[in-house]
């Protein structure tokens, strides 16, 4: 048996070092004061506040232990007494900013980490049996903590069997599939697979062990937030400075994606048109040993987290930063690279013209991934913006119609939504927003010009959220577009962020202490209705992975409630829908017909019992068995989403493409979109729906009447 010893020792002080995060500063005194702050702007000012008592007590306790060990393999039930007399009492030590809990949990967690090493270390030293007719359950929600020490270790033990016998599983494939390999042992197999699976644990444990209090204090902060919804977060200076650059698609810094690899910062991809990419010195897979600001001393960056190299590295404009770097044949060479403004492409709208054979063509296609803004400046970026200029550049090109791909786009700027709707209607109100306690106010699209007043379709799914869902909602309202996909995520709610320093007077010595994203406000349709929970549902579904499994905001525990208010006076001229029957009847006997969606609809069935499926045998031979069975079952889904269908032409506009022809990295990357556009059975079906929105409700009439006929 392996024994482990863990000493919670709790210190008072207000400065000490902690095992974890080696050389981390902790002030104690900062964290209270944060939380103070926390829990005073959550009680003032959340949409829906919660009365802290011991229901809530608990309700953190386990969100908290759910944070810091979801899967149950650190602590055991003797851990817990220790922990279990201040389940109710959470409430009450955040009244008086006191971190008692927090200090014996993370104490006692960084105690059973430090053993962990040692139990897997020692238990993928021995050969695996897989003869005894066991399971692994996956769930931790299906099983209880480990009564004690020797259950914990048997715990792990399943938990790493498992994984080797999946290796195990995967490198008999392999031999079985190349016949020129010299056919090894199952022993030999085994010993490898142990191999692997170390190497493997090694890493992630390399990286746990640069987890900080301060990643913890986080998480404890959040399991109070996200009981009051999912979307209250707090997030320090960094994480702040991070959810901006992804809001803008913008950064300062020079243009490089980095990962952590066995401890050395390495580069994965350069940015087409940044710093980086300019100075041509800095290349994929080099690594960066030393980073230095000018006139400074370099700092060594071997074994550092990856977001503080990433923090070292990122600057202001015009700053320049030297990295010392080791090439692939090891060269080492100081490079020193001037900052700018980096833009991150992926995260822009843009646009293409389609064609389906025999149904439509010239059909203007404009994706949006998120909706992006940059609020300072005014080089700031706006997809309001960017989405009409996309919109003039197809009606230059005489487009019969319009699909605006909202798909996965998780949302965003609330003014960008109000004015990109206005693209499509005349004036009038798009969504209206109700604070805590206070009637609901209206955001109107002010301008009653309209960019675009043709035939529309808006695609969503399951995984488009908030702004996407109010566009969605407010031109199917006015019966301007033509709904398609399927349901969308429901998040109803707005954040806002709030700068916990001025929510604390003077003490500048602990300042910045981050901010608060905050849920403040509910979101209304103009027909009164929230898309809180519900989403939008679109008025021609199509099927999709995830027809059977609760995803979105409707899977969250702890997330607002679906509710109504009064709805507005809206109406428009510019293009009226008709015949969504018609539309989508037709668009149903097309899906029926199409092999593609009854296997996207088989897919889904699938899905769902496999994620139903927690528990897995480790027999060898029954986990085998299984496996075979579940890769006939689906092998027939293998071909799905990599074909490019026929009828599918895509092509970039011609206004476009000098910037595309750039240099090779963005023609390919165009190369790769276009190719990835010709493969979607969805936007092949939209094609066909826009398609009969032209026709005209006589065509989708007829159809429908032969089809009752």
């Amino acid at each position: 048996m392996i024994r482990i010893v863990v000493v919670a020792a709790l210190g008072i002080a207000s400065y000490f070092f902690g095992p974890f995060g080696i050389g981390e500063e902790v002030n104690v005194d900062r964290e209270r004061m944060i939380q103070n702050a926390v829990f005073g702007v959550l009680e003032q000012a959340h949409f829906d506040p919660l009365d802290l008592n011991d229901e809530i007590s608990e309700e953190v306790y386990k969100e908290f232990l759910e944070a810091i060990d979801g899967r149950k393999r650190f602590f055991t039930k003797e851990d817990l007494i220790q922990l279990e007399p201040y389940k109710t009492q959470l409430d009450d030590q955040a009244q008086v900013g006191s971190l008692e809990f927090f200090d014996l949990a993370t104490s006692l967690l960084e105690a059973r980490i430090e053993a962990a090493e040692q139990i897997f270390t020692d238990l993928l030293n021995t050969p695996f049996t897989f003869e005894d007719n066991e399971f692994f359950e996956f769930d931790p929600d299906k099983k209880d903590y480990a009564a004690n020490e020797e259950e914990l270790v048997d715990l792990w033990r399943k938990s790493l069997k498992y994984d080797v016998m999946a290796k195990i599983e995967g490198r008999l494939e392999d031999q079985e599939d190349n016949d020129d390999k010299e056919l090894k042992s199952f022993e030999q197999i085994e010993e490898e697979s142990r191999e692997a699976v170390k190497e493997n644990y090694d890493d992630w444990y390399k990286n746990f062990k640069k987890v900080r209090r301060s990643d913890r204090f986080e998480a404890y902060l959040n399991s109070f937030s996200h009981l009051f919804d999912p979307h209250t977060d707090y997030y320090n200076p960094k994480e702040k400075q991070d959810f901006d650059i992804n809001m803008g698609g913008k950064l300062e810094g020079i243009g490089a994606r980095l990962r952590s690899e066995d401890d050395l910062t390495k580069v994965v991809s350069i940015v087409p048109g940044g710093p980086a990419w300019k100075g041509k010195q800095l290349e994929v897979d080099d690594a960066i040993l030393k980073v230095a600001q000018k006139d400074e001393e370099p700092v060594d960056v071997f074994g550092m987290r990856i977001d503080d190299v990433v923090s070292m590295i990122r600057g202001d404009k015009g700053t320049i930063v030297i990295l010392t770097i080791q090439k692939a044949d090891g060269t080492i060479l100081d490079i020193e690279i001037e900052r700018e403004i980096v833009e991150i492409e992926e995260t822009y709208a843009r646009s293409a013209v389609m064609d389906l054979d025999g149904a439509v063509d010239n059909i203007g296609y404009i994706h949006l991934p998120k909706f992006y803004s940059s609020f300072e400046g005014p080089d700031g970026t706006s997809c309001a913006a960017d989405i009409a200029k996309e919109i003039k550049k197809l009606k230059d090109q005489n487009v019969n119609g319009i699909i605006l791909d909202l798909r996965n786009n998780g949302g965003g700027s609330l003014r960008d939504v109000v004015d990109m709707s206005g693209l499509f209607i005349e004036e009038g109100p798009i969504v209206q927003v109700k604070p805590r306690d206070r009637k609901a106010y209206v955001y109107k699209d002010e301008d009653d010009s309209v960019l675009y007043d043709g035939p529309l379709v808006v695609m969503i799914n399951s995984f488009s959220a908030s702004a996407s869902e109010i566009l969605a909602a407010a031109l199917q309202d006015y019966n301007r577009a033509v709904i398609v996909g399927s349901q969308s995520f429901g998040k109803g709610t707005v954040q806002r962020f709030i700068d916990l320093d001025r929510a604390v007077r003077g003490n500048s010595e602990h300042k910045p202490l981050g901010q608060l994203k905050l849920t403040m406000q509910k979101f209304y349709r103009v027909n009164g209705g929230s898309t809180q929970r519900n989403g939008v549902t679109p008025d021609i579904e199509l099927p999709d992975r995830f027809s059977y499994i609760e995803v979105g905001e409707r899977e969250y525990p702890h997330s607002l409630e679906w509710s109504q208010i009064a709805g507005l006076d809206y109406s428009q001229e510019v293009y009226q829908v008709k015949d969504i029957k018609g539309l989508s009847n037709r668009s149903a006997a097309r899906i029926k017909a199409n092999d593609q969606f009854t296997l996207i609809s088989e897919q889904a069935k699938l899905l769902k019992d496999n994620r139903d499926k927690t528990s897995y045998s480790l027999n060898f031979e029954e986990f085998d068995a299984y496996l075979e069975a579940k890769d006939a079952e689906s092998e027939k889904f293998e071909g799905l989403y990599k074909q490019e269908l026929e009828s599918l032409l895509v092509s970039n506009l011609e206004v476009d493409l000098e910037a595309i022809n750039f240099d090779e990295s963005t023609k390919a990357r165009n190369e790769d979109w276009i190719k990835g556009l010709k493969k979607d059975i969805y936007l092949e079906e939209t094609l066909a729906i826009i398609g009969d929105m032209i026709k005209g409700p006589a065509y989708t009439n007829n159809v429908v009447k032969e089809k009752e006929e």
